[in-house]
């Protein structure tokens, strides 16, 4: 079973905070509708019913839907489905390892200039040839900027979600 703070930090990646009241709501209650969701956290219910479809989509909650025999309409019954939100989680580090892998491949194969300035930002080496090694922003001179330390957090982030996710053999 999956803790109430991973079920927290899920919900607060999927919908802030009325994401997390409807989660534990659902963690509580088994089965419920999304009209019952509503009246117990006091969130209007089209927000809870656009909460629980995100949810939805990543497969965090189930939905069984049935017909009122008075009106003919549908009422949908929302499940939270714990055993999918650890699933989610491996999705959401693979995601963010890829586009940690992008950067630092991108931060190994360019050389930056920097013109010293808060505010301005590095500028790769065949921009900064087109622009007299002058800054864009500020016109200033720019000059080589060492990225060696954005390489080495970048690097160590990288072997840490690889070891979460049980890649550590992976090569970098």
């Amino acid at each position: 079973m999956v803790n109430d703070e991973t079920l927290v930090k899920v919900a607060e990646t999927l919908g802030e905070e009325d994401a997390v009241e409807i989660i534990l709501t659902l963690k509580d209650a088994g089965e419920i509708t999304d009209d019952q969701i509503a009246n117990e956290t006091g969130i209007r219910l089209n927000f809870v019913r656009k909460i629980l479809y995100k949810l939805y989509d990543h497969s965090i909650v189930s939905l069984r839907r049935s017909r009122d025999q008075e009106t003919g309409w549908f009422i949908f019954h929302w499940k939270l489905q714990p055993d999918q939100v650890e699933g989610f989680i491996l999705g959401q580090k693979r995601n963010v390892l890829g586009k940690l892998n992008t950067r630092l491949s991108y931060e190994n194969n360019h050389d930056f200039y920097y013109c010293g300035t808060p505010g301005c930002k590095r500028t790769p080496f065949e921009e900064a040839v087109e622009t007299l090694f002058k800054c864009p922003t500020c016109d200033k001179p720019m000059n080589h900027f060492d990225n060696r330390e954005v390489v080495e957090v970048l690097s160590e982030k990288v072997t840490q979600l690889r070891k979460e996710l049980g890649e550590e053999s992976a090569a970098l």
